[in-house]
């Protein structure tokens, strides 16, 4: 998710937490957004400062709470408060709010990627299959489509549908080609499927992108050792 250019506009309250600058000539007032707000603490937790992540999380969940309470509530509340909740590994709360908000906004499609990845973490992949599949039909050039594709590869890789799953690991590496998990889980689904010359360049990829993958540099050795054997 790109990161907001809005200028934000207080200081914080809450103890502890850095505070938003003050506009030029603003009286310091007005609180952030709940997506502004959201978005620090998924920068502090990049940052790996997790518990000051947490706090923002936590009073983003309640300043959406409060916006529900007061019928003020608008899209960007439940996309943040599923957004928070899910860092936070609250699937199931994830689900209730996110049902809620879809309720309202049937075609919010930011809740209906996040409600994917909450129900592939509870084991249902057939929830999240729909979902992420009614995300990617909607929206092919969305933020997310490329993490859709790749839990959709995931399914199809923890189903053993190989074939699909290269499909599906492919589109998100094309995508969004700078992640190494990603073009392992490509090479461990073509080796499986017996495509020893394809998943040996997927492994490649993941070892430029990060050397130190010890599983891949494995998958390499190994699927070249099956491409030589046969």
């Amino acid at each position: 998710m790109k990161i907001s250019t809005a200028v934000f506009c207080v200081f914080l309250t809450l103890p502890g937490l850095p505070g938003f600058a003050q506009s030029p000539g603003g009286s310091g007032t007005d609180r952030p957004t709940v997506i502004q707000h959201y978005r620090a603490g998924r920068n502090l937790e990049s940052n790996g400062r997790m518990a000051e992540a947490d706090a923002y999380y936590n009073e983003t969940v309640r300043m959406c709470q409060d916006e529900v309470s007061r019928n003020i509530a608008n899209r960007d509340t439940y996309a943040a408060i599923t957004w928070a909740l899910q860092r936070q590994r609250k699937y199931r709360d994830v689900i209730s709010w996110g049902d809620r908000g879809l309720r309202l906004y049937t075609d919010e499609y930011r809740v209906i990627e996040t409600l994917g990845e909450a129900w592939f973490y509870l084991d249902d992949y057939n929830r999240s299959l729909n979902y992420m599949q009614r995300y990617t039909n909607a929206l092919p050039q969305g933020e997310r489509v490329a993490v859709a594709y790749f839990f959709i590869g995931e399914i199809f890789r923890l189903r053993q549908q190989y074939r699909h799953a290269d499909i599906a690991y492919t589109t998100a590496v094309r995508l969004d080609p700078n992640a190494a998990l990603w073009w392992y889980r490509l090479a461990t689904v073509r080796e499986s499927a017996g495509e020893y010359t394809p998943a040996i360049e997927a492994y490649q990829r993941a070892l430029r992108l990060d050397p130190g993958y010890s599983e891949a540099g494995a998958g390499l050795t190994r699927a070249q050792g099956r491409n030589t054997a046969q």
